[in-house]
């Protein structure tokens, strides 16, 4: 990447980000706990960050904004539409997860 100029390169980590968010809107069935426990990441931080980096450039973004970009509607309607409540299994995982990041960090 260090071959492209930072407009190229905006460019492009612009259009792979655009391809994350259609590839998580044709995969509504990946929850985000799945996604919190395998990578540490999910929709909501995706709209956090945007939020960050919007004021981060002296722009106000609203998270609810933000949010709806992301799920491509409101949140609230997502969250009826696709989110499934989360099993035991899945909070074993990221309890776990959460356990291991609080280790790391103490040792």
């Amino acid at each position: 990447m260090k071959e492209f100029d930072t407009n190229t390169r905006t460019e492009l980590e612009a259009a792979a980000f655009r391809r994350l968010l259609q590839h998580l809107d044709d995969n509504k069935d990946v929850q985000n706990i799945d996604l919190m426990v395998l990578a540490d990441f999910c929709r909501n931080c995706l709209a956090k960050w945007l939020v960050a980096a919007a004021e981060e450039r002296g722009h106000t973004l609203d998270y609810e904004v933000a949010r709806e970009y992301i799920y491509g509607m409101p949140y609230s309607e997502w969250k009826t539409l696709y989110q499934k409540p989360t099993t035991p299994e899945q909070m074993a995982a990221f309890n776990a997860r959460e356990a291991r990041k609080k280790a790391e960090t103490s040792s």
